[in-house]
């Protein structure tokens, strides 16, 4: 890690943690221009507002988004033109997950929420109204393939109903 990298990625871990103090333990420089940084559902705008505005983290590279059980967690993809990147995780419960858009800032990203839908059906609050994404449009409702629950058999059950 050169040393060059290593302030701007500290002074940047920095400037969150002061701004939010209960990040604690919750921002990590994981190798040379990578940050991580897990963040509860219900501050999730205000970081990722903050680190998109204040902190010029303003492209969007992509939103993953994860089955982990009782969860699904969502990690955005920020970057920043002088190359450092920032993964920013959330989480809502698997049995409702409802996040919130961020079309606002990144319309690009209306995409990955569609997908997020689709595949783990995830509901994205705002997300303006479009064409499914990435499954067909005869795609049975309540069958979402990323889900670790899920199997082959249910859409040919599905289907056969």
């Amino acid at each position: 890690m050169t040393e060059v990298n290593v302030v701007k990625e500290e002074g940047l871990q920095k400037s969150i943690l002061s701004k939010f103090a209960y990040m604690e333990g919750k921002v990590t420089i994981k190798r040379p221009r990578r940050i991580f940084a897990e963040v509860e559902l219900s501050n999730f705008r205000n970081i990722f507002d903050y680190i998109t505005k204040d902190l010029n983290f303003n492209i969007m590279c992509m939103i993953t988004g994860l089955d982990e059980g009782e969860n699904l967690s969502f990690i955005y993809h920020l970057a920043h033109f002088n190359g450092i990147m920032i993964d920013l995780k959330t989480y809502a419960p698997k049995n409702n997950p409802v996040i919130k858009t961020v079309t606002d800032t990144f319309p690009g990203s209306d995409l990955y929420e569609r997908e997020l839908v689709d595949l783990l059906g995830a509901k994205i609050d705002g997300l303006p109204n479009g064409t499914r994404y990435p499954l067909p449009d005869g795609w049975p409702e309540g069958q979402y393939p990323l889900r670790k629950d899920w199997n082959r058999e249910m859409l040919d059950k599905k289907k056969e109903n």
